[in-house]
């Protein structure tokens, strides 16, 4: 099965000859390899480039061992590249697998290493190689790479398919395909699985042999790791919800009976969000116009390991709904916040109550800005001048007043900037007398918001 990712493949493309090196990052598992070695081969083969000027090297395969060491690494592509006339493209996988070693021109005692960033910096330098690599794993993730490159590396940054990607490729009917995503999410290989039993065991496999392992191993955790377990279930419980280290680890205290440092979540949460398996949304005054450090939001970076790490029990659309539009919205390339709208109310005894209300999400890209809110049932017939009945009046009144609930956060934001409200509903998209665009949850994962806006 071919999945297209297009927007990544543009990425790649248009960072051609930039005379950085390209890094391609992500969850693994999430299609790196496959978007390097497959879609932007096939794309230069395309382009008139010939294959014996694309150079590709597996460093995960016990063939190519040999260059794990640098000094070999970096005397194998020189010998390939030494002709000046030709443009060659080199794209590595794996690369943290090749190892640091000390530099034998100098005394040991100096403890200089040479290693692959070495390698990759002096290939960077010559005029007829453009270099791309690939790499995560327990010894060294993939945002490792990009640091150690600095600004001499781009990143591009990939993540599980999309809904529109899932889409695209769904091979049954397509009136399942939203149902299907939002219980097994967007990894590709589970995309070809046909069974429940075969995609929940991959699934819940990645975790425990791969996710699981590679956290623990780069980071030496040699504490219980039946806490990082443990940890992990309960932010999947509560996906899309305020939280922060304390409240976790009161949670670990009175369900679990353990009593865990907050400082000790926060660094486990840390390992996770480096791993690109969590990802983490801070809350943003929006009239403050600040940042508000705690508590904050974590979501899965899949729904459907999200679904498994819970053995598919706590199926919540509206949390799954929740979580797909904040990954859909990074896909996307936005900054991506929760909003807070300090609300200021008088009760019928001329006291002050404080309040905050919230925005779901924040999106940020540049100088533009939207704001978005998730409500899975979002009931609302709009009024009409000339209603059959009392009791038709009556149920569009009530109806308009739960809409107005939903929306209240969105209403106390006096800016000019475009609101959606997203609906599980397939609807027409339609916009209300405020400017609040209404769309079902399907359309507006396969348009851009773009099209949306103009239809």
């Amino acid at each position: 099965m071919i999945i297209n990712r297009d927007r990544y493949l543009k990425q790649l493309t248009a960072k051609k000859w930039n005379g950085k090196i390209k890094v391609v990052t992500g969850l693994r598992r999430c299609g790196k390899s496959f978007l390097l070695n497959t879609l932007f081969v096939e794309h230069l083969l395309k382009e008139g480039v010939k294959s014996t000027d694309i150079i590709i090297l597996a460093l995960d395969e016990a063939a190519n061992a040999k260059y794990r060491n640098p000094l070999e690494l970096d005397a194998y592509f020189r010998e390939l590249v030494k002709n000046k006339r030709r443009k060659y493209y080199v794209l590595l996988d794996e690369i943290q697998k090749v190892e640091s070693i000390p530099n034998p021109y100098l005394p040991a005692e100096s403890g200089e290493l040479i290693g692959f960033v070495d390698v990759l910096l002096g290939l960077m330098k010559l005029p007829n190689v453009d270099v791309y690599v690939t790499g995560s794993n327990s010894k060294m993730s993939s945002k490792d790479i990009v640091t150690e490159f600095r600004d001499r590396g781009d990143e591009i940054h990939v993540c599980p398919l999309t809904f529109n990607e899932f889409y695209a490729a769904y091979e049954g009917e397509k009136r399942y395909a939203w149902r299907d995503f939002w219980h097994y999410g967007g990894m590709p290989y589970a995309m070809q699985l046909s069974s429940h039993e075969e995609k929940a065991r991959y699934l819940q496999d990645l975790f425990q042999l791969t996710y699981i392992r590679d956290v623990i191993e780069r980071n030496k955790v040699k504490a219980d790791t039946g806490v990082l377990e443990t940890l992990l279930d309960i932010t999947a419980s509560a996906v899309g919800s305020l939280t922060n280290p304390s409240r976790l680890a009161n949670t670990f205290l009175t369900e679990q009976k353990l009593k865990i440092k907050s400082d000790t979540v926060d660094l486990y949460l840390g390992y996770f969000v480096d791993s690109y398996l969590l990802c983490k949304s801070q809350r943003y005054d929006v009239k403050g116009r600040s940042y508000i450090s705690t508590p904050l939001k974590y979501y899965y970076s899949d729904v459907g390991l999200r679904n498994a790490r819970l053995n598919f029990r706590q199926q919540e659309e509206n949390h799954i709904m929740e979580n797909v539009l904040y990954n859909e919205l990074v896909a996307r390339g936005f900054r991506v916040d929760v909003g807070v709208v300090p609300y200021h109310w008088k009760t019928g005894d001329g006291k002050t109550i404080h309040s905050q209300l919230e925005i779901d999400f924040i999106v940020n890209k540049g100088f533009r800005r939207i704001y978005i809110q998730s409500a899975l049932n979002l009931t609302y017939v709009q009024s009409r001048a000339n209603s059959e009945s009392r009791r038709d009046a009556k149920h569009n009144v009530d109806s308009k007043e739960k809409r107005e609930q939903e929306i209240n956060s969105l209403m106390r934001v006096d800016d000019s900037f475009q609101k959606i409200v997203v609906v599980k509903d397939d609807i027409i998209p339609w916009t209300d007398e405020s400017g609040i665009m209404y769309v079902g949850i399907e359309e507006f994962l396969l348009k851009r918001i773009d099209e949306l806006l103009n239809s």
